[in-house]
């Protein structure tokens, strides 16, 4: 059981809440001690068909039971063009992209079938709205370093965090560290784009920090997938082409109708897996707008991922305006038609652009 802190940090968040604005509930998200460990004894788990599979809770596919009833592994990845190209990326079954300081942007990759991973990254560090993410999906939260913004929650017992630095200067001990041997650096670029982790090092660090690996009796899943054999359109129109206006790597998919996948580039070329060589390519795209605010002169942003808002959903070369709300502060975020009803996303891979609601205008999307 990880020690509830109330410190200086969380003085420093509510200040931060009274000169940028509150969302629902703020007070539960600068006080992460109000949530209770969650229960995991596994009795709630659906019952494996025939062929020991079970729906996946990351892409809605039957999955066998052994990889879709283990908790996920969400991991900080670095998205500067010095990072390219990234390691074990594509094996990832959700992305979340957000905007940090320096008009640049950061993944968090969520994965649920990653055994065979040997070099994982580069792994760069934390800010607080990726936590909450993580949390989405009951995914144990992997970073390297972090700012200081998000310090309480690293070491709450609501989040199970796994982290390459052991202290910060100013604030102190990171709760998530298990050692210098989980994480580890190459010689093919510079410090801090070459931290890099494996399957077995952040199973090493699961173990001595004694963490669970069954989902939390509670979670009932993020998407609403389509059925076996659907195959969801959208109405508002057709999406070959999607530049959801996201800073200085200028990112864009195009759509390909022979798999029907999302294809990813940025900073002008494909963007590939160092692994496999092959451009990563998703079935569904999500551009999830959110209020933006600076925290402090230093650039650091405040990113309200709470309060809902608009969003613009992609699948099968088709779009649909939506809005997207959550029930909780750490509760699942869900997509909305004009009519309320939730929206559906095709099974499989999903990558989610968080972009700032001021940049609602300046999307691109084009049809054939």
């Amino acid at each position: 059981m990880k020690k509830k802190i109330l410190t200086a940090m969380t003085a420093l968040g509510i200040l931060a809440v009274c000169m940028f604005g509150t969302t629902a509930g703020a007070e539960d998200s600068f006080n992460p001690s109000w949530r209770e460990a969650p229960t995991r004894s596994g009795a709630l788990l659906e019952t494996p068909d025939a062929n020991g599979q079970v729906r996946s809770f990351l892409t809605g596919k039957l999955t066998d039971a052994s990889v879709a009833q283990v908790r996920p592994m969400s991991v900080m990845i670095n998205n500067i063009i010095n990072a390219m190209p990234q390691a074990g990326i594509s094996k990832a079954d959700v992305v979340y992209e957000a905007p940090v300081e320096g008009e640049i942007t950061r993944l968090l990759a969520i994965f649920e079938d990653y055994a065979d991973l040997e070099k994982l990254g580069p792994v760069r560090s934390c800010r607080d709205y990726f936590i909450d993410f993580a949390m989405e999906f009951d995914a144990i939260y992997t970073h390297y370093g972090q700012a200081v913004y998000a310090y309480d929650l690293l070491n709450s017992d609501m989040l199970d965090n796994i982290s390459g630095l052991q202290y910060q200067d100013g604030v102190g001990e990171i709760y998530g560290y298990a050692g210098e041997d989980i994480f580890y650096r190459t010689d093919d670029r510079p410090a801090p784009h070459n931290a890099y982790t494996s399957y077995n090092g952040l199973m090493t660090a699961v173990e001595r920090k004694g963490y669970s690996m069954q989902y939390a009796d509670d979670y009932s899943g993020h998407f609403l997938f389509a059925e076996d054999g659907e195959r969801v359109s959208y109405t508002d129109g057709t999406a070959t082409y999607i530049r959801p206006s996201l800073y200085s790597n200028n990112p864009y998919f195009e759509y390909d109708a022979a798999s029907g996948l999302y294809m990813r580039f940025q900073y002008g070329d494909q963007q590939i897996d160092e692994l496999t060589g092959s451009q990563l390519g998703y079935d569904n795209v999500i551009i999830q707008y959110c209020p933006l605010r600076a925290y402090d002169d230093n650039g650091y942003i405040d990113i309200d991922t709470h309060s809902g808002g608009s969003a613009i959903l992609f699948t099968n070369g088709t779009y649909q305006n939506a809005t997207w709300s959550k029930d909780s502060n750490y509760g699942v975020t869900r997509y909305y038609d004009a009519s309320g009803n939730e929206l559906k996303i095709n099974q499989g891979k999903t990558w989610i652009c968080i972009v700032g609601a001021d940049r609602y205008s300046k999307a691109e999307i084009y049809g054939k």
